[in-house]
């Protein structure tokens, strides 16, 4: 395996896994409000107030749209494991227009890390772990996704 599709494997594996707990705390602490998460750890640096929030389905604008009980309408952090499993699945494949498909989505996820970052330093006041590792996990993805998309292009 190369080191683009090993670095976008494990990319995908971490976010995978942070996006796996992120969606546990949601789900934990919507049914236990007292639930104390691990990422909880002041007023100031909470991911279930981030997870919680009306920022935290839909990125915040879906449910604008469609409606908060729409069932497109889904928590960030499930988004997140289809987003992986996507890129992951498609790691497999050997397509141009995928790749290319795949690196425009991850430069997407880019652009809603810098959105979801902004709301969560200025509209909810917060620092939260697990969606800081996200962003950064996605910056990195457009590492590997390019690399790959300019080895497609060099092939045809």
């Amino acid at each position: 395996m190369s080191w683009i599709g090993l670095s976008r494997s494990l990319l995908c594996f971490v976010g995978l896994v942070v996006s796996g707990y992120s969606l546990f705390v949601e789900v934990k602490k919507l049914n236990d409000p007292s639930y104390q998460a691990l990422c909880d750890i002041s007023e100031y640096v909470s991911c279930s107030k981030a997870f919680t929030s009306r920022y935290g389905k839909g990125f915040g604008i879906i449910g604008l749209i469609v409606g908060e009980d729409h069932f497109l309408n889904q928590p960030n952090s499930f988004l997140g494991i289809l987003f992986y499993l996507l890129i992951l699945i498609s790691g497999l494949l050997r397509n141009q227009f995928l790749a290319q498909l795949i690196f425009g989505l991850v430069v997407v996820s880019n652009f809603f890390s810098i959105y979801l970052a902004s709301i969560l330093y200025f509209v909810l006041e917060d620092f939260c772990i697990v969606c800081f590792s996200i962003y950064v996990i996605n910056f990195f993805l457009l590492f590997p996704t390019h690399a790959k998309l300019k080895l497609k292009s060099k092939r045809h």
